[in-house]
């Protein structure tokens, strides 16, 4: 999704209202209240007000891609002095928890966080939309959406951005001063399988907005259930027990293993002759498949092929996938883990 929604225009009143008739209906669940101002003053009476409206927590909004004033949104998000003075503004305002919400864009998210949490946030949350401008109106010039003839740059969200916030969570997550550091996983969780990758790389909570926009608040169910099993299949006890477990395999990529080849096995019962491997291998890659035009059937030529495997993930049936391995010349064979 592509937005531009800016700002609510409801009055404070109005929304400090719904915080309090939230917290009436629904007294067992934690609500949290998202705040933004533009300056110390508008932070800190803002905190103040929302908790005595009944939030239990404050997320502050340091990351919205679009806004009305440069002193608000993801402009904040990249200074991390502004970040630490409004962090401690909120603080004076409000003993409630704290929450710190990260923009993406911004090329190392950690000094920004360490600012935060120098300015007494209790945790992250990470990320908010990516800045984009995802099409152009070919006859009438203009970027979509079309606002009154003019567009604009703004947030993008959803199932394309998990990688992007996967990639912040890691790095937050294994910086020495954050490792303990609470934070809450946002960006393109659609499935409890998006859930369990959120959380193997260390979030501790995790928010949808896109995924419900699309599919409704059932597929919340379906996460929960899903994880559950995941958790029962994997021996886990409890849910915080698998958190972060998968950052310990992710290392430099300069000390990655590339002594090997790993050569590409087709399965030829399941291949509907398609073409799909051999004309991105021949126009994309090391022109190592080669074309049986009379039977429809892929070869791999393993004197060419370097192992990149671009020819299984373009594959639209699977019958692509892990074959034999060879050493590199030189290099002495020991076991690997694939």
């Amino acid at each position: 999704f592509k937005n531009m929604e800016q700002i609510a225009e409801h009055p404070l009143e109005e929304n400090l209202a719904a915080i309090r008739r939230l917290k009436q209906d629904y007294p067992d669940k934690v609500l949290i209240a998202s705040i933004m101002g533009e300056n110390e003053q508008q932070w800190q009476e803002l905190a103040r007000l929302v908790e005595e409206a009944g939030a239990d927590m404050i997320e502050c909004n340091f990351s919205c891609p679009q806004m009305t004033s440069h002193a608000m949104g993801s402009d904040v998000g990249q200074s991390p002095e502004l970040v630490e003075k409004y962090c401690r503004a909120v603080k004076r305002g409000s003993s409630l928890p704290m929450l710190a919400k990260m923009t993406p864009n911004i090329g190392d998210m950690c000094e920004v966080a360490l600012a935060a949490k120098r300015g007494g946030a209790d945790g992250i949350a990470t990320i908010n939309t990516v800045k984009s401008i995802t099409n152009i109106d070919l006859n009438r010039k203009i970027g979509m959406p079309v606002v009154n003839g003019k567009s604009s740059i703004s947030g993008y969200s959803g199932k394309a951005v998990k990688p992007i916030a996967l990639r912040f969570i890691q790095q937050l997550r294994m910086h020495p001063e954050l490792r303990d550091f609470p934070i809450s996983g946002i960006g393109g969780i659609e499935t409890w399988e998006d859930a369990a990758e959120f959380l193997l790389l260390g979030a501790a909570t995790l928010q949808v907005t896109t995924g419900i926009m699309q599919y409704g608040y059932r597929i919340v169910e379906d996460m929960a259930s899903g994880l559950s099993h995941y958790l029962a299949d994997q021996g886990f006890a409890s849910l915080q027990e698998m958190i972060g477990l998968a950052n310990g395999n992710i290392i430099p990529a300069e000390d990655l293993d590339r002594s090997y080849i790993v050569y590409p096995r087709i399965n030829q019962e399941k291949c509907v002759g398609c073409g799909r491997c051999y004309i991105s291998c021949y126009d994309g890659g090391h022109q190592a498949m080669e074309w049986d035009e009379h039977s429809r059937t892929p070869h791999c030529n393993t004197e060419k092929c370097v192992g990149c495997l671009l020819c299984g993930h373009v594959c639209p049936v699977a019958c692509i996938d892990l074959g034999e391995v060879k050493f590199k010349k030189g290099e002495k064979e020991h076991a690997l883990t694939l």
